[in-house]
């Protein structure tokens, strides 16, 4: 689905304003850690799929997800008392595990890296 400039710029502002509001409001210790790292938004503007991620095992992003979703409803009265919006979007938060899987990319290319240089030297 592409969106349209308009969602593409809301949804970017929407984001920003997530980010902060977890830096600096959001007191629940669940969320520390936590990285926004993208958003969907419908061009009608009344869907957000907001993307993070969370170093760890698949019970921290469970205790992550668990913190943004009881988060939520303050997210959503934050963001409408900061944006001109005629709806404030129903916001689904949505585990992003490109950056494990770009680690864990890098500790494979580390090892085959690891294993030329011992060929070489044999």
């Amino acid at each position: 689905m592409l969106a349209g400039k308009r969602a593409v710029r809301v949804g970017d502002q929407i984001l920003k304003e997530i980010a902060i509001l977890l830096l600096n409001r959001v007191k629940d210790p669940r969320v520390q850690g936590v990285t926004m790292t993208g958003i969907d938004l419908s061009n009608d503007l009344k869907l957000a799929r907001v993307y993070f991620s969370v170093m760890g095992d698949k019970s921290e992003i469970e205790r992550a997800l668990a913190g943004l979703n009881s988060a939520k409803g303050f997210i959503k009265r934050e963001i409408g008392l900061r944006m001109q919006l005629r709806y404030v979007p129903e916001i689904k938060f949505l585990h992003d595990a490109s950056l494990e899987s770009g680690s864990h990319l890098d500790r494979i290319f580390e090892e085959i890296q690891k294993d030329e240089g011992v060929r070489r030297e044999e």
